[in-house]
This record gives structure tokens, C-alpha cells and sequence, in this order.
């Protein structure tokens, strides 16, 4: 148990540096106000990898660590959240719903692994909006960038935001097929015990 412990932990540190690097490092696209990376590919690849809790605070930390280093220093505390209700629902469907971490078939893994990916994502896409209107109407108030968030919101998102949940998507299930054998015969792949995946959705 404790061995386990580590182990996640260590991989949820880089899985937190390989968010940095994916919205910091990797070149990146800004349009319509929203900044093209794939540093939540790596908030759902530590989702998948370790479950919600641990791949959401990883990815919640590294891309608010991204921001204020970038200077989005304000951005920052909506991103740990946004980041870490990725990890939550992906954590949800991959290991409360589908329980990715047993022995499955490829086609299954494969199949939930998207499914997860699209969902944790896809929420994103409705959920950063809101969070934004909220924040800016209720938090920190300022009526255009609360307007603007609004208008997001109605026309469902903006194309860049929907550019990113497809790119991430993608990189993050490849990613995750890709590892998952060779980290089980490495015997390095993280055990994702049933209480936590319960606690991570």
C-alpha cells in the first residue's frame, strides 16, 4: 500500500511537470481569446494513469504553475479548478464506471479510454465558460469579460475551445494505449485501489 502510495505520487509529480510543458513549452495556437495547448492531454493521461483525484491535482497544479509563470497569474485559481474537474470526471467514468485498471481486453481499454477522455473534456468545454461568467460576475466583478464569457457559453464554446478538447483527447488516448502495456510488463503500472477511484470521482 504504502510502495503504491509513492508510486502515484511520483507520477502525479510528472504528470504535473508534463502539464507545465505541454501549455508552457510545446508551441501553442492562441485564438478567440483561448490558448491552443496540450497540457490537458496530460491532465487526462494522469486521470486514466492514477485516477481522478491524483491525475486532477496533478494537472490542477502544473497548468496553474503554467499560468503564473506565463503571467495569467489571475487565471490561475479557475484553472486549478477547471484542471481538477477534468481529472474528477475522467477518473469517473475510467475507473468507477469501466474499472480501466483491471485486466480488460484492448478493444474495451481502448473504447473507455476515449469515452473518458471525450467526457472529462467535453465538460470542460461547457464548464470553463460558466466558471468564467460566474467568476467575473459574482468574484471579481467586470462586465466585459463577464459578456464574454456569456457569449461562449451560448454558442456552446468557441472553436479554439473545442480544437483543444479534440487535439487533447486524442493525444491522451494514444498516450494512455500506448504506455499501458509497456508500464504492466515493467511491472510500473499504478494501481488504482478501488477506495480511491471511488474517492476520485
Amino acid at each position: 500500500m504504502k510502495n503504491d502510495k509513492i508510486t502515484k505520487i511520483t507520477y502525479a509529480g510528472l504528470m504535473a511537470a508534463l502539464c507545465y510543458v505541454g501549455y508552457a513549452v510545446f508551441p501553442a495556437i492562441n485564438a478567440s481569446g483561448t490558448k491552443v495547448h496540450v497540457g490537458n492531454a496530460f491532465v487526462v493521461l494522469g486521470a486514466l494513469l492514477l485516477g481522478g483525484l491524483y491525475g486532477g491535482l496533478a494537472g490542477a497544479v502544473g497548468l496553474s504553475i503554467a499560468d503564473i509563470i506565463s503571467g495569467y497569474a489571475a487565471s490561475a485559481p479557475r484553472t486549478f479548478i477547471c484542471k481538477l474537474v477534468i481529472g474528477l470526471i475522467v477518473g469517473l467514468v475510467a475507473h468507477k464506471i469501466a474499472k480501466i485498471s483491471d485486466d480488460h481486453k484492448k478493444a474495451y481499454i481502448f473504447k473507455w479510454s476515449i469515452i473518458a477522455a471525450i467526457a472529462g473534456l467535453a465538460f470542460n468545454c461547457v464548464f470553463e465558460p460558466s466558471l468564467k461568467y460566474v467568476w467575473y460576475t459574482l468574484l471579481t466583478p467586470n462586465a466585459e469579460k463577464a459578456a464574454s464569457a456569456i457569449s461562449a457559453l451560448v454558442a456552446v464554446t468557441t472553436y479554439a475551445t473545442i480544437i483543444n478538447a479534440v487535439i487533447n483527447s486524442v493525444l491522451a488516448v494514444v498516450l494512455y494505449n500506448a504506455l499501458r502495456p509497456a508500464l504492466f510488463k515493467a511491472n510500473l503500472f499504478p494501481k488504482v485501489i478501488k477506495d480511491e477511484s471511488q474517492s476520485a470521482a
